[in-house]
C-alpha cells in the first residue's frame, strides 16, 4: 500500500492510460480523483484543481488520436489542435497545483508522455512535436522544483496496451503484429498494468530521488 493516504488527481481518466492508472493507484491505497473534464479552455485547469482541493500527486494523462499527416501537409488547425490538447494544459495544471504543494513542501507531478518524442516517426510531426514539448517542460521544471521537495518526472511510452492508440482492431491487424515483432525487442505490447505499476511507483515516496527524468517504457523500441 505504497500510496496509502495520497490524493492523486488523474486527468482525462477515461482515455489513454487513465483506466489502468486509476485501477492500479487505487490498489496501492491511493484516493484517486479521476477527472474526465476537457482541459482545452485556458481556465479549465484552475477550475479542476480548485474542485478537487488537496492534491498530493498530479498525474497528467493527456491524449488524442494521433494525426498521420505528411509534414508538408500539416494544417494550422491540426498543429493548433494537437498543442491545445496535449501541451498547453500541462503548464496550466502545474501552475494551478503548485501553490498548495509549495506551501506543504511536498508533492509529485507525473506526466504520461510518448516515446515518439525520443525516436523519429514518419507522418507524426505535429504529434511528436507536442509530445516533445511535454518532455522538455518536465525536464526544465523538474530541476527547478526539486529544491522545493516537488518531484516532476515523465513516462515516455510506446507500444503499451491502451484503448486510445492500440485498440483491439489495431492489435488484431496482421500488419501491426508483424511490425511489432520487427521493431519491438520485447516482441509484444507492454501490458497496461506494467506501465501503470511503474507510474504508481513514481507517484510514491519510494521515488523521491528522481527529478526531471524521462523514463522510456516501450518494450525496447526507444532504445537506439
Amino acid at each position: 500500500m505504497m500510496l496509502q493516504g495520497l490524493r492523486i488527481l488523474v486527468t482525462q481518466a477515461d482515455v489513454f492510460m487513465g483506466p489502468a492508472l486509476c485501477d492500479t493507484l487505487s490498489s496501492h491505497g491511493a484516493e484517486v480523483l479521476a477527472d474526465t473534464q476537457d482541459l482545452i479552455q485556458p481556465d479549465a485547469a484552475v477550475r479542476m484543481v480548485q474542485q478537487h482541493g488537496h492534491i498530493d500527486v498530479l498525474l497528467v494523462n493527456l491524449a488524442m488520436p494521433a494525426p498521420s499527416t505528411l509534414a508538408g501537409e500539416v494544417s494550422e488547425d491540426e498543429w493548433q489542435s494537437v498543442f491545445n490538447t496535449m501541451v498547453h494544459p500541462l503548464p496550466r495544471l502545474v501552475k494551478a497545483v503548485l501553490p498548495q504543494m509549495q506551501a506543504r513542501g511536498d508533492g509529485k507531478i507525473v506526466v504520461m508522455g510518448s516515446a515518439s518524442a525520443l525516436r523519429g516517426m514518419k507522418r507524426a510531426s505535429s504529434y511528436s512535436a507536442a509530445r516533445g514539448a511535454q518532455l522538455a517542460y518536465v525536464q526544465a521544471i523538474g530541476v527547478e522544483l526539486a529544491p522545493l521537495n516537488i518531484q516532476v518526472n515523465a513516462i515516455a511510452q510506446n507500444f503499451v496496451d491502451n484503448p486510445t492508440y492500440f485498440p483491439p482492431e489495431v492489435q488484431a491487424n496482421p500488419r501491426f503484429i508483424e511490425r511489432m515483432k520487427r521493431e519491438v525487442p520485447l516482441g509484444r505490447l507492454v501490458k497496461a498494468k506494467e506501465d501503470a505499476e511503474f507510474a504508481a511507483y513514481l507517484c510514491s515516496h519510494n521515488a523521491d530521488c528522481f527529478v526531471g527524468q524521462v523514463f522510456p517504457v516501450s518494450g525496447g523500441w526507444a532504445v537506439r
